[in-house]
């Protein structure tokens, strides 16, 4: 990083070059050469005559390009309009990227209009000229002067002037035809291009598979020391809109029928569990049929890769997010090094199809923890917290993981035995040690036991002796109070058993509690008289089983050691004959066949253990599910419906980072020993729908916690083979992100080995519209405070990490120098500050994500019109602050953006129509430079 700048951007790896020289990896990194636009050129005009004698035109240039085959004309640009001015000198241009299928012959036709209004419904024709691109590279100095022909092509309408621009070799330009003075001047488009992108995608492996259908725009603004900045905008399409969705509910798909195959292979239960059982299965399967369904739909769908917002209620696309796209801003200036800024644009992940009558997840959750104590009754089921159901899912999750290992483990270590290799051997058992320990530590928890003796209660032919008297709702208390009982109030069970039974397990609970926890297994629970106890029931089985493991494992362990022992003793020197004896009696096969019996029983005992809790957490889940029936089922689709959108967004947002920072040694050092944070700015209002809206956001990007990334070797260097890819259950998953071979091979160890990678999600919102001025006057702002507030602990807690794993030079540097714990302080102050609109919030939560190597991220509802304003406003604050745009472009490059730039493009390809969904009654409540120019905004369908 040179002069204070930072170095973003998609990274394009030059395989042609890697393949001539793989030693050409520098310590610099993988070579990034991003392609430039083939010709690129800037208008100006000179002495325009308008219709009007006594007045100057209001000039802009529409450039056609003439369709070789067809003989038509193809609309490719358009500039802004420069007002009042007879010698226009327009900061703008035209592109025509490498892969535009322009030739040295390819004619382009410019057409001056006078136009009447700032929406440009109504113009003059002055005149028009005509080029071939052969023509401008052939020309003296790359400049063409051509003369203006009127309508009639008789009379001469004043001159336009051709230059050719080149990004990074930026040319001193006269402005004395710039009149700064102007407020309302429009600001240049130098680069447009709707369909074809400035980045050879075909050369570049890495964003290839991944982002596509780019929309281009290039600016030129002068700096405060009158030099120039060349400025292009590049938005596109991300194929993970899609993608990441639809692996998202083959995965919920397949964790649903595990569940219900897991139901079935419950057994036998009582008459009342096995009707619950049954419901619980029908829902299930509903569910499973409704994402079937939404996943053939989404399967029929080829060529789309975003979501336009006018679907965003969409039954098959409710998975999908909302108009995600990607932009980068690159910024050229005189005599320094390019500079990226980039940021991902997403609708808010919410669950517009169901509705927000309700509100969103946050408060429905909320209700529904509280409501299901009281299902809980109704349903004669023992009430799990969220905690509980949570562990019970983990534990499944571990063994599922676990399970499989161990067994592979123990075959290894008998392979290894049979080799005779005592080094294979210790690492084999080094590694099915650990294993197995972590194995037993996962099920070193009493929510198992007590999940056991409750599917115990409910097998058939379970009696207890006062069945006639009511259950009693009971509950599973998390670490808390011993004496509380794990599982109370089963159905049709007394709570006062008799006395025989009462004292025998009372005896039983007394003896084992008279001792303390040790290393060889849990403390059995206390229990109250009003627990049932079949007993037939054997409590202290399950210790047994569980502790069974770890005695396999210890005769496994002392079988290798007599193995080593004897070996070792084996080496010393023995007489010829004596040797002979040793090898006829002890060939390899030996070692494996002393040590099979041990290594049997311990794969025997891992799979009881498993049957075992996999039943017992299996029954948890059953309750939990029973007691929550129809409401618990409807907001875990909900919740599933905006998690997809929510890690569609990041995944989306993680790969470009990465890219970016391919060749920055800090970046991935921060990457691998802490991880990056991924900062979620919302512009949503806490008034009427879109509290719904943000409910739902907070519970999605706080669910984001539980994923996490992993760079792999692609398989080939195929697009196909390069996409991301999901893995694991609701409770944890895992996107892994292929990388081609020989960019994989320049990164640090610790991402090679496939160390999990891990992402920070932040959300701050300020609603800025006339709803959140209803909410602040009259309504209720405590849920953007709370989440605000939550946040901003959450952003300070990873400083701290980071502060502590990883120098502050791996952070990138920025011409504005403000401390990043300075940043810190003014964002705590801002976001306890009762001051309305404080948009501040958002503008320094988004400097400190830029600090911070984060990811950075903007919603509103579509993600298209106050998400726009946003996005442009940060853009040019970025130029100011950053690269000393002038203040008296401020406002006229802000203006250009949001007229002729890259979101104008975006709200086209939601709505097919040029105009921000913005009232004047509306922009009236909003913050001034939130606001759109004059012309670009009107009452449309959005």
């Amino acid at each position: 990083m040179e002069d204070g700048t930072q170095h973003l951007g998609h990274c394009m790896v030059d395989m042609k070059e890697l393949s001539a020289n793989p030693e050409g990896l520098t310590a610099a990194g993988v070579i990034l050469t991003p392609k430039l636009p083939q010709v690129e050129f800037s208008l100006a005009c000179n002495d325009l005559v308008a219709s009007g004698r006594d007045r100057k035109p209001n000039a802009l240039v529409q450039v056609a390009v003439i369709d070789p085959h067809k003989q038509h004309l193809v609309s490719h640009a358009c500039t802004e309009i420069v007002e009042a001015n007879k010698d226009p000198l327009f900061l703008t241009g035209v592109t025509f990227p490498s892969e535009y299928p322009a030739s040295p012959e390819t004619l382009v036709k410019l057409t001056v209009y006078d136009a009447k209004d700032k929406s440009q419904e109504s113009s003059s024709l002055l005149g028009s000229a005509t080029f071939s691109v052969g023509d401008l590279l052939r020309a003296k100095d790359e400049r063409l002067t051509l003369s203006l022909r009127s309508s009639d092509g008789v009379c001469a309408a004043g001159t336009v002037v051709v230059s050719r621009l080149k990004m990074g070799e930026m040319e001193e330009v006269d402005v004395d035809h710039i009149t700064t003075d102007i407020p309302s001047h429009k600001c240049p488009v130098v680069c447009e291009s709707a369909s074809h992108a400035c980045i050879d995608r075909e050369n570049n492996p890495l964003t290839g598979p991944v982002f596509k259908n780019p929309v281009c725009k290039v600016y030129r603004f002068q700096t405060v020391d009158s030099k120039w900045m060349l400025v292009r905008e590049q938005m596109e399409e991300c194929t993970l809109s899609f993608s990441i969705p639809k692996q998202l509910l083959s995965l919920y798909i397949q964790e649903d029928m595990s569940r219900v195959q897991d139901l079935r292979e419950l057994g036998e239960l009582s008459p009342h569990w096995d009707n619950l059982r049954k419901e619980v299965m029908t829902r299930y399967g509903g569910i499973i049929s409704s994402y079937q369904e939404t996943l053939a739909e989404l399967d029929k769908i080829t060529g789309r890769s975003f979501k336009p917002s006018c679907c965003k209620a969409q039954k098959s696309l409710e998975f999908i997010p909302i108009n995600l796209h990607t932009q980068r801003m690159r910024v050229t200036c005189p005599r320094k090094t390019d500079a990226f800024y980039d940021i991902v644009t997403v609708g808010a992940p919410a669950a517009h199809f169901q509705g927000f009558k309700c509100g969103g997840l946050q408060r429905l959750l909320s209700r529904y923890e509280a409501e299901k104590k009281s299902f809980s009754t109704a349903y004669q089921c023992i009430y799990y917290s969220p905690e509980h159901t949570a562990k019970a899912q983990e534990v499944l999750s571990t063994m599922s993981l676990l399970q499989p290992l161990i067994t592979s483990l123990a075959d290894q270590l008998l392979q290894a035995a049979q080799e005779h290799s005592s080094p294979g051997l210790r690492d084999a058992l080094k590694n099915l040690s650990d294993k197995t320990e972590q194995f037993v530590h996962t099920l070193k928890d009493e929510l198992v036991k007590s999940a056991l003796l409750a599917l115990h209660a409910a097998r058939p032919g379970y009696v207890s002796k006062s069945q006639k008297q009511t259950p009693v709702q009971g509950r599973v208390h998390q670490g808390g109070d011993q004496n509380q009982s794990p599982v109370q109030g089963l159905p049709g069970h007394s709570p006062t058993p008799s006395v025989t039974e009462s004292t025998a397990v009372c005896n039983n609970v007394e003896g084992s509690q008279s001792t303390t926890r040790g290393e060889g297994g849990p403390l059995p629970p206390k229990h109250q008289d009003s627990i049932p106890h079949h007993k037939e029931y054997d409590e202290e089985e399950w210790d047994r089983v569980w502790a069974n493991v770890a005695k396999c494992l210890n005769c496994v362990i002392a079988m290798v050691d007599k193995l080593q022992e004897e070996d070792n003793s084996k080496q010393e020197p023995v007489p010829e004959q004596q040797l002979a004896d040793v090898i006829t009696s002890h060939n390899p096969g030996d070692w494996r066949e002393q040590l099979r019996p041990a290594v049997t029983r311990l794969k025997e005992c891992v799979m009881e253990v498993v049957e075992k809790a996999k039943r017992a957490m299996t029954f948890v889940l059953l309750q939990e599910a029973a007691c929550s029936i129809p409401q618990g089922f409807l907001l875990q689709q909900r919740r599933d419906v905006v998690f997809s959108q929510a890690l569609a967004a990041l995944a989306c947002g993680f790969v470009m980072r990465l890219y970016a920072g391919m060749q920055d040694k800090g970046f991935l050092r921060q990457l691998h020993l802490v991880g990056l944070v991924a900062q979620f700015e919302s512009l949503l209002s806490t008034y009427s729908e879109e509290i719904g809206m943000l409910e739902d956001m907070e519970v999605g990007i706080s669910d984001l916690q539980r994923v996490v990334f992993q760079i792999t070797e692609a398989k080939t260097d195929d697009l196909s083979d390069l996409q991301p890819l999901v893995c694991g259950r609701r409770d944890h998953f895992t996107v892994e992100v292929p990388l081609p071979r020989l960019v994989f091979q320049t990164l640090p160890e610790e991402i090679k080995e496939g160390k999990p990678l891990r992402v920070f999600p932040v959300l701050f919102n300020v609603g800025i519209n006339e709803q959140q001025t209803i909410a602040e006057r009259f309504g209720d702002i405590s849920l953007q405070e709370r989440i605000n507030q939550k946040n901003f602990e959450m952003l300070e807690a990873y400083y701290k990490s980071l502060s502590e794993k990883v120098p502050l030079e791996c952070l990138p540097c920025f011409q504005t120098q403000t401390d990043i714990k300075e940043l810190l302080e003014t964002l705590g102050q801002n976001v306890v500050t009762k001051k309305r609109k404080n948009v501040e919030i958002l503008w320094i939560a988004g400097t400190i994500c830029r600090r911070l190597n984060g990811i950075r991220f903007t919603s509103c509802k579509s993600a298209k019109d106050r998400t726009s304003m946003s996005v442009t406003l940060e853009q040019c604050a970025l130029l100011r602050d950053e690269h000393q745009l002038s203040k008296d472009f401020f406002i006229r490059a802000l203006d250009c953006m949001r007229r002729e730039g890259c979101r104008i493009e975006n709200v086209q390809k939601n709505i097919r129509c040029r105009k921000y969904a913005f009232n004047m009654l509306q922009l009236m409540a909003f913050p001034k430079c939130y606001r759109p120019p004059e012309g670009t905004y009107g009452k449309v369908d959005s």
